[in-house]
């Protein structure tokens, strides 16, 4: 309720300690407020107190309102309004290249190499609200899953929506799949342009080499960023289908072409990293977040709003009401 309410100047507040000084002055002093009368006998009068005599004490109440309200005015309360405008000075397009062959489906990652990756691709999505994200997905071919939007709700589905098929040609194509990300940046207006390319083989498919692809990349000015997906040594992966169409696993060795991976990352001006584990993952896309940052510029706009005009003005009105009181139903010579 009072989280917008300030007091410009709070150190009139210490004039509020005047107010118990006040009171003990009036108390001591209130005996000698009237004119005195001494008489040798009250015999022949009527005694006892008026109804005037009771309530004057509340000429000096309204005294210490009107200074209390007085003293609040000097502290000039105020509402303050802030607002806030965000301007993305520097957005960044980001492609995301999901390697989908069969071998994404090993259970070194949990609860394997595909779902890890989109769990925490998700979260790198989520957490990139500046910037237009598109996803690519290849194999032995490539295709444009999403083109870069800033729609992070399509994004995001259509991430979700990602599965292994066995319409796409098998293998590898990390050239393809690196083409067509780059395809889908080269046109854009974007200060920084960004390729995170991911899979766990080698290139063994496909008609473009992906040495060509990173050549592309450096003429269109586009990091890349490589992430080799796999534990080391061997990995639970799949190795034959049965005749209901459920994959039949075994334990087979993990190849990564991680000297092309460097290189295509070197040479792009991007870094290489090799996740083998979903923790490794994550702290990976929490790595690439921190490079890769949008440069936002922030307004604020405040708006302040006096409220010592009122108080003032009843400090004021009670003043006067006292001063006709005392003047009036209360006259006296004190």
């Amino acid at each position: 309720m009072f989280d917008n309410f300030e007091f410009q100047n709070p150190e009139f507040f210490w004039l509020l300690l005047l107010l118990p000084v006040a009171i003990a002055w009036y108390f001591w002093k209130r005996n000698k407020l009237t004119a005195q009368v001494k008489i040798s006998t009250l015999k022949g009068f009527k005694t006892g107190s008026g109804f005037l005599a009771k309530i004057r004490p509340l000429l000096f109440v309204l005294r210490l309102l009107a200074l209390s309200f007085l003293i609040t005015a000097l502290a000039r309360p105020r509402t303050v309004d802030v607002s806030t405008r965000t301007k993305t000075t520097r957005g960044i397009d980001i492609v995301i290249a999901i390697d989908v062959s069969a071998s994404m489906l090993a259970k070194d990652l949990k609860p394997n190499r595909l779902e890890a990756l989109k769990e925490v691709g998700g979260e790198f999505i989520m957490g990139r609200p500046n910037d237009r994200i598109g996803l690519v997905e290849y194999a032995g071919e490539s295709y444009t899953r999403t083109p870069i939007t800033s729609d992070k709700a399509i994004v995001l589905s259509s991430l979700d929506d990602i599965r292994y098929n066995s319409i796409i040609e098998g293998g590898t194509a990390i050239g393809m799949g690196l083409a067509t990300s780059v395809n889908r940046l080269k046109d854009s207006k974007a200060k920084s342009k960004v390729i995170i390319l991911m899979t766990d083989g080698v290139n063994n498919a496909g008609f473009i080499e992906p040495t060509t692809a990173s050549e592309l990349a450096v003429e269109f000015g586009i990091k890349v960023y490589t992430i080799g997906l796999g534990t080391n040594g061997t990995a639970l992966s799949p190795v034959a289908m049965r005749p209901d169409g459920s994959f039949q696993y075994g334990s087979i060795p993990v190849e990564i072409d991680e000297d092309l991976l460097k290189e295509i990352a070197k040479k792009t001006g991007g870094l290489y990293f090799r996740a083998t584990d979903n923790q490794k993952l994550e702290d990976i896309y929490e790595e690439i977040n921190k490079l890769e940052k949008t440069d936002v510029e922030e307004f604020k706009y405040t708006n302040y709003e006096e409220k010592y005009r009122p108080l003032a003005l009843f400090a004021l009105g009670l003043l006067l009401f006292e001063i006709l009181l005392r003047n009036t139903v209360f006259r006296s010579f004190v």
